[in-house]
């Protein structure tokens, strides 16, 4: 279980990212909405673990090229922003939770439909 300083961190990063992430030019990127949903903080602080929801992702593969070519920019923003002594290097990872979720209430939706008939 992370430390609550870690999760302060955690807390921070995500915040500070969700901001810096409208601000990428990189039309890689802006493939659609994109939400941090989470991220995961080493206890040495050097690498961090982002959870990414993007919905209307066109192409994931371009969608992490561009991410991969903004890190550099976004890590050093990052550095800016939190007072750390290491800025961590960033890792993305895609979660599917809310798309899962939307795809779950559809469903829900339509079984109910059905009943109804």
């Amino acid at each position: 279980m992370a430390s609550n300083k870690i999760e302060r961190i955690n807390e921070e990063i995500q915040r500070a990212l969700s901001a810096l992430l409208r601000g990428v030019k990189d039309p890689r990127v802006q493939q659609g909405i994109i939400s941090v949903t989470g991220v995961d903080t080493t206890g040495d602080l050097r690498y961090c673990t982002v959870y990414l929801s993007v919905l209307g992702l066109e192409n994931e593969k371009d969608f992490f090229r561009g991410l991969n070519s903004a890190a550099g920019y976004l890590r050093r923003e990052l550095g800016g922003a939190l007072n750390l002594r290491y800025t961590p290097e960033l890792l993305f990872r895609l979660d599917h939770s809310i798309a899962h979720g939307a795809h779950i209430t559809k469903l829900m939706k339509e079984l109910e439909q059905g009943d109804d008939e």
